[in-house]
C-alpha cells in the first residue's frame, strides 16, 4: 500500500495552535512547581492497543511549538500496524516542554491513529474483493485534511475534499432542480473539465432514470446489497457504482459482493474510536540538564 502524502502543514498548524492555547493557557502550573527549566528527560510514546500509526508529524509539531529544543524521534513508520505496548516514538528534552505538550500531542495521535485503525478494519474486511473503501465529508469541523489523511493511511480512497473539487448531485439538489432528469442534464452540460458528475439515487427506478439522462457514476444511497445487484447487472461496465449509507463491519463483505465498485463509509471518520496512545517518562534514562555545558556544568 502506497503511503499517502501528508496534508500541507498550513492546513493543520492552526489546529496545533488552537489545541495548545486551550490546554496551556497561561502555563502549566503543576509542572512549574516541580521542575526547574533546565531539568531534562526522555519520554516514550507508545501504543496501548493494536493500532495503525498515524499523526507522527503532527505530534512532532506540537512538541516543537511548545519547545523547539524537544526532539521527537519516530521508531516506526507512519502507517505501520503495531501491537499494544509498542514504542512508536521518543521525545527528549526539557521536562517542562515534554509535559506541557503531552496531552495535545496525544490527542492528535489518538484521533488520527483511531481513524486510520478503524478504516483499516473496513479495508481488511473487503480485502480480495477489488472494491474500494471510500471516505466522506463527515469529518470533524476544521479537521478535514487530517481526518481524510488518516483515512488514507488506513487504506481508504479519499472522496472529494469539499464542495469545490467534486460534483455530487444529492437528493436536495434533485428536488430543488425540479427532478432528476433536469438536474443531471444541467450538471453534465456545464460540468468543468476533469470533474465527473456523480448522481445519488435511492431506487432502481432512479438509477435507470439517471443512466437514461447520461450519468455514468451513481451513488446508491441506503440500498441493501440485494437491491444493488440487479442495478449492477443492468448497468454497463463503464458505469461506476458506489454504495453508501449505514455500511458496517458486519455487512461490508456483502456489499463488496453486490456489484458496487466503491463503498463510501461515513463511519470511518464520524464514528472512529479514539486510539489508546500514551506517553511515559523513561525512568531508566539518566537525569540530565537541558542545555548542559560540556563537562557537566548545568548553569
Amino acid at each position: 500500500m502506497r503511503r499517502p502524502v501528508p496534508p500541507p502543514r498550513s492546513t493543520w498548524l492552526p489546529l496545533v495552535e488552537a489545541a495548545l492555547a486551550e490546554d496551556l493557557g497561561s502555563g502549566d502550573v503543576t509542572s512549574a512547581l516541580v521542575f526547574d527549566p533546565l531539568d531534562a528527560t526522555r519520554a516514550r510514546l507508545e501504543a496501548r492497543q493494536d493500532l495503525i500509526v498515524c499523526g507522527l508529524e503532527v505530534a512532532r509539531a506540537v512538541f516543537a511549538r511548545v519547545d523547539p529544543g524537544v526532539k521527537v524521534q519516530a521508531v516506526v513508520e507512519e502507517g505501520a500496524r503495531v501491537a499494544a505496548g509498542t514504542a512508536i516514538a521518543y521525545a527528549e528534552g526539557a521536562t517542562l516542554g515534554i509535559l506541557a505538550a503531552e496531552r495535545s500531542a496525544l490527542n492528535f495521535l489518538g484521533r488520527m491513529c483511531g481513524v486510520a485503525t478503524h478504516t483499516r478494519r473496513f479495508v481488511d474486511a473487503a480485502a480480495g474483493s477489488g472494491v474500494e473503501i471510500v471516505d466522506t465529508r463527515k469529518t470533524l469541523p476544521a479537521w478535514r485534511t487530517l481526518d481524510k489523511y488518516a483515512a488514507a493511511v488506513g487504506g481508504a480512497r479519499n472522496h472529494r475534499m469539499g464542495l469545490f473539487d467534486g460534483i455530487l448531485l444529492k437528493d436536495n439538489h434533485i428536488a430543488a432542480a425540479g427532478g432528476l432528469d433536469a438536474a443531471v442534464r444541467r450538471a453534465l452540460r456545464d460540468a468543468p473539465a476533469g470533474l465527473r458528475v456523480q448522481v445519488e439515487v435511492q431506487s432502481e427506478d432512479e438509477a435507470r432514470a439517471a443512466l437514461a439522462a447520461g450519468a455514468d457514476f451513481l451513488l446508491l444511497d441506503n440500498l441493501p446489497p440485494e437491491r444493488i445487484a440487479p442495478i449492477a447487472r443492468s448497468a454497463g461496465p463503464e458505469v461506476v457504482l458506489e454504495a453508501s449509507g449505514g455500511i458496517t463491519l458486519d455487512d461490508v463483505r456483502a456489499y463488496a459482493r453486490s456489484g458496487a465498485r466503491r463503498l463510501s463509509i461515513g463511519a470511518l471518520t464520524h464514528s472512529a474510536p479514539n486510539a489508546d496512545v500514551a506517553l511515559e517518562i523513561d525512568v531508566t534514562a539518566p537525569a540530565t540538564r537541558a542545555g548542559a555545558a560540556p563537562g557537566g556544568a548545568s548553569r
